[in-house]
């Protein structure tokens, strides 16, 4: 794979620099110049694909010209192994549940999948890297699990205090060993901020190999593109053969790009639904042709209160450049804190199904879309956090105690450990240098 830059003034480099290197020079992101459509074949029998041969598959035709097979067997064989289960919460409605790895979120399928990777290449090439991560929530968590005491790696992960749920900041606060976490005084926006400066410093750079672990990093968005075959796998052995409508809360718009990058291999999709909360400069671009990134505002559904997604470019990359390409693929539809709630509750009163808040967020933009837009389609609205990961929320809007996993609830009885920093950063750079 040969990656660009979307700013243009960086050379292309190969899929083991983009990865390492997580920003091109110029501060744009890495994009594939191709990618490559997978065959027809595939989809006709992709019901009788397990989601580790799904991701082989998917590994081999983006990435065949730079790991063998036995290579990709291996780091897929390593890190897939947990499900994306489809769960049928009504006619017309499914559910993409994400949250059966590790840390309880959609991103451990990327950041498992980055760790060894870049594992991978670091054995073989005798190297040691330090990871910058920002996270609005769930990034955070998953990285400190998927890279713990993984050789030749140390992971530094920023997170805005104060703005993350008590079971998120105890994943990436009580690991130690090679992880640590920064408490910043500000927002999800700070954090990212602070992470792409140290990226262009000359000095930092000089000092350490950084890489990042953020959705701004390619090798995240690749395996985040196998749950969306999954999905359609399952919608097959499930006998549903009309067209699917993705439903993805989105903030940074790593998920949602790399639906479109599916959507690039071949994937069959009606449309993908940028579900956002108050934080919804994508939905208003796709309204009015005009982007406008603003300063996050604090939600319930706090892993998408991003202001400013990193992700707009590929996204917009991805779904055809052009506004009129883009709002053919991708429709925008945002929700408040307390049409999210009025959802969790109307669900769980009619389902049992106990929502977390980004997933109510999908579900009202599915029925924002299917309000909008007649026809025959399943929704399949993507599950990207175990709710009881924000657990004062849920209850209180349920109104009744909601059973919480032992591996998260044995998580309130461990010491954080956290760093507090403000958001300059010539004082983030003096404690790198340390």
């Amino acid at each position: 794979m040969i990656l660009y830059s979307t700013q243009k003034s960086s050379p292309n480099v190969s899929f083991e620099e983009a990865i390492f290197r997580g920003l091109p020079p110029d501060n744009g992101l890495y994009m594939p110049t191709e990618i490559k459509r997978l065959p027809d074949s595939f989809f006709d029998t992709i019901q009788h694909l397990s989601l580790v041969e799904i991701a082989e598959a998917v590994c081999n035709n983006l990435l065949g010209d730079d790991l063998s097979e036995a290579e990709i067997a291996s780091i897929i064989t390593s890190s897939m192994n947990f499900e994306a289960p489809l769960f049928s919460l009504e006619p017309g409605v499914e559910i993409l549940e994400l949250f059966h790895g590790p840390s309880m979120a959609f991103k451990d399928f990327g950041a498992r999948f980055m760790a060894a990777v870049m594992s991978h290449y670091l054995v073989k090439h005798q190297r040691e890297i330090r990871i910058l991560v920002a996270t609005s929530g769930d990034t955070g968590g998953a990285v400190a699990q998927g890279f713990f005491n993984t050789p030749g790696i140390s992971v530094t992960i920023l997170y805005p205090s104060g703005k993350v749920s008590d079971i998120q900041e105890m994943q990436l606060t009580t690991l130690g060993g090679n992880v640590e976490a920064l408490e910043i005084e500000g927002t999800f926006d700070d954090c990212q901020r602070l992470v792409k400066e140290a990226f262009l410093d000359a000095d930092l750079r000089a000092k350490f190999n950084l890489a990042s672990a953020n959705s701004i990093n390619i090798a995240r968005l690749i395996p985040q593109s196998f749950y969306y075959f999954a999905a359609y796998a399952e919608a097959k052995r499930k006998g549903l053969s009309d067209p699917l409508v993705f439903s993805v809360p989105s903030g940074n718009f790593g998920n949602l790009s790399a639906g479109l990058m599916a959507y690039q291999m071949g994937l069959p999709v009606q449309a993908f639904v940028a579900a956002c909360n108050a934080n919804h400069p994508v939905p208003d671009y796709l309204a009015s042709g005009n982007y406008h990134p603003k300063p996050s505002v604090e939600t319930i559904s706090n892993a998408m209160d991003v202001g400013a997604p990193s992700n707009f470019i590929r996204m917009r990359l991805l779904a055809g450049e052009e506004i009129e390409q883009v709002r053919k693929i991708v429709k925008g539809y945002d929700s408040s804190d307390e049409k999210t709630k009025e959802i969790m509750l109307d669900v769980y009163q009619r389902t049992a199904y106990v929502m977390c808040p980004h997933t109510a967020v999908a579900y009202d933009g599915f029925t924002q879309y299917a309000a909008e837009y007649s026809g025959d389609y399943y929704g399949v609205l993507l599950s990207t956090a175990h709710y009881a990961k924000f657990l004062p929320t849920v209850e209180e809007t349920l109104g009744t105690k909601v059973e919480v996993p032992a591996r998260l609830a044995e998580l309130l009885d461990k010491q954080k450990k956290s760093i507090p920093m403000g958001t300059d950063f010539a004082g983030f750079k003096k404690y790198l240098l340390l």
